[in-house]
């Protein structure tokens, strides 16, 4: 079992303070289970966020990563306002200069490395190991699904996928999640945080969690039909949406919770 980081809950409190100033769509006990996801995953290799906005999940992962000496966040967001949610979304100014603003504030400028890009075209030169992949940037399953087939490859053993808006009507984080997390063998340890849905990848003993992914699947797998093909259900949909989605564990994990997770033994 991996030991707890020193000062790990002062660590995230820290982050937290910096984040919570920051406009945005991360909730508090989201942006700490982020953090403690930085500090404590049991991998190699960098930490990738696919949408940035204006830096709230950013100086979260960065304040982690700074104190714990685990490089620089490389964080990839083309900064065109909210256009990458489709139509009919509102429009937004570019969020740059606000995101710059954030990370300079929070004193973690030194600790980001910036891509003022799409996804795909990082991810043409890109070969470095992640151990911790957070996606939050397109939301459709088109988005999405490219999003992970770039960066997954390059997974280190026992790294972490993590996607925002998994439980937030939006087709692509649950649809990835199921497809491509909870129905194949190479990831381990799964679940949710609030909107998060998270999975360690453990190709070498996936296997040995099947029945958990499948206990899992079958309560996420019955949000697909209601957002498919980037539907947002409404009226009584809406309703039966939100109650298939009350049937979905999201309770928040605490670092030593989150360490007993990773256990190398499955739980009983």
């Amino acid at each position: 079992m991996s030991l707890l980081p020193v000062d790990v809950n002062q660590t995230i409190e820290n982050g937290w303070q910096r984040a919570r100033l920051i406009p945005g769509f991360l909730h508090e006990n989201e942006a700490r289970f982020l953090g403690t996801l930085a500090a404590c995953t049991p991998a190699r290799g960098v930490i990738v966020e696919i949408g940035s906005f204006k830096g709230k999940s950013t100086v979260m992962l960065a304040t982690v990563a700074a104190r714990y000496n685990l490089g620089s966040v490389v964080a990839i967001d083309p900064h065109a306002g909210l256009s990458y949610l489709g139509t009919p979304t509102p429009h937004q100014d570019p969020t740059f200069d606000e995101f710059l603003a954030s990370i300079k504030s929070s004193g973690v400028s030194e600790d980001v490395e910036i891509h003022r890009s799409f996804s795909r075209d990082v991810a043409k030169d890109w070969n470095r190991p992640i151990r911790l992949l957070w996606i939050d940037g397109d939301h459709s399953y088109r988005g999405c699904k490219e999003d992970f087939n770039l960066f997954s490859p390059f997974l280190a053993e026992g790294a972490v996928v993590a996607f925002h808006d998994s439980l937030n009507a939006f087709e692509g984080p649950i649809r990835v999640f199921v497809e491509e997390i909870l129905r194949s063998d190479h990831f381990g340890p799964c679940g949710f945080v609030h909107s998060i849905a998270w999975s360690q990848f453990r190709p070498s003993d996936g296997v040995a969690f099947r029945e958990a992914r499948k206990k899992l699947e079958r309560r996420a797998v019955r949000l697909l039909p209601f957002v498919a093909n980037d539907a947002t259900p409404t009226g009584f949909r809406r309703t039966a949406y939100k109650l298939n989605r009350s049937l979905v564990p999201r309770k928040h994990i605490s670092s030593a919770q989150w360490v007993e997770l990773l256990s190398p033994t499955v739980s009983t």
